[in-house]
């Protein structure tokens, strides 16, 4: 008797669900070009200037982290090895574009607007980092995992019913994709059609959680399918590719066809904040080798330079100009009044009750000595 062919083949179904979530690429990492339909088409002007501005955020990490063990910063999230993921990423989108970063996103949101001052600020906890420009576009860092998304999904739900053109982009890791509020973020935006671009920066760890235990599935990108949105993941190490699928991402959200959930393969070299996490406890020297030899910066650099566009002079003295920049607005941090426990209270209520109007005068009596 011939064998009955099953009617459910659940092995089929799961193939069927992971198939068709390819990596895109642009630019390998020698620098070569592999795929000319990926090349964007930005001008010698634009592509220097990105390169500036990953040099830049460069910088800007190694700095914070020497800061951070002087005693002279507070939280950081190091950022190298994600610049062409974070800021190539960042320069697809316009001013009035409404970006809600994570609390590794602050290099997009110095580019976006935020004067580095006030990113010093906020990473030292005061309230005057907080407090934007009237014309930035943006909320502060998230520093709950994940709930930048669901805020973003409610910005771009008001960009689309005020008829914008603009749209809302925002960032989680890995990790962020198993929280709850990523689902409800896309799923919600995806069902009003919203005006958002969403960001998975898989940089292969929650924090010493390897990408592979957070899901069974081979791609974050696929998660878009629940939501009946597009997926896609791009090699997040090229900023040629990044830049092209955010710019296609935008212009798709733009129009009113929904969100888009991009996916970047990327890496961060050092921890996951300077609070105490240890990278070599969970990662090989070989996984950092590897990654190092994508990176980034080395591959953009191979690229321009053969272009006739960078040299090591040029680079060096972007590193310099940073290095002053840094030194600058550490400076003006420092002359901002510190906080006290009074301001504290004030700043707690709008209308202050009675119990609060007390214990704030019983902290002024005590500053004031």
């Amino acid at each position: 008797m011939a064998k009955k062919q099953k009617a459910l083949d659940f092995q089929a179904i799961l193939e069927q669900v992971n198939a068709d979530f390819p990596t895109y690429q642009a630019l390998d990492k020698d620098g070569k070009i592999v795929n000319p339909d990926l090349v964007p088409d930005l001008s010698d002007d634009e592509l220097v200037e990105l390169m500036t501005r990953m040099v830049w955020s460069r910088v800007l990490d190694q700095r914070s982290t020497a800061l951070n063990r002087q005693g002279r910063l507070g939280f950081f999230a190091p950022t190298a090895g994600q610049e062409a993921s974070q800021l190539a990423s960042q320069f697809a989108f316009e001013k009035e574009d409404v970006l809600l970063p994570g609390y590794r996103d602050v290099p997009q949101l110095i580019q976006h607007g935020l004067p580095l001052k006030e990113a010093f600020l906020w990473s030292r906890g005061h309230v005057a980092g907080n407090l934007y420009p009237e014309d930035l576009k943006a909320l502060p860092p998230q520093i709950i995992i994940g709930a930048q998304y669901v805020q973003a999904a409610g910005v771009a739900l008001g960009l689309k019913k005020r008829n914008k053109k603009n749209v809302v982009f925002t960032y989680t890791g890995d990790g962020g994709s198993s929280q709850g509020d990523f689902y409800e973020a896309i799923n919600f935006a995806g069902a009003y059609h919203a005006n958002a671009v969403f960001y998975i920066q898989n940089n292969g760890f929650a924090i010493s959680t390897p990408r592979e235990v957070q899901s069974a599935a081979p791609t974050l990108a696929q998660k878009a399918a629940a939501a009946g949105i597009p997926g896609i993941q791009v090699d997040g190490m090229d900023p040629l590719a990044v830049y092209y699928v955010s710019k296609e991402a935008r212009e798709w959200a733009a129009n009113g066809n929904g969100p888009v959930l991009i996916e970047t393969l990327t890496y961060r070299y050092g921890a996951h904040t300077l609070s105490g996490d240890d990278p070599t406890r969970y990662r090989t020297k070989e996984m950092d080798t590897e990654w190092q030899e994508k990176d980034p910066l080395v591959r953009f650099r191979k690229y321009l330079t053969e272009k006739g566009l960078w040299t090591e002079e040029k680079e060096e003295q972007i590193i310099e100009q940073t290095k002053e920049e840094i030194k600058a607005a550490i400076a003006e941090a420092d002359r901002v009044p510190k906080q006290k426990v009074s301001d504290f209270l004030k700043n707690m209520f709008e209308v202050q009750p009675q119990n609060i109007k007390e214990q704030i005068a019983t902290y002024e009596a005590k500053e004031s000595k």
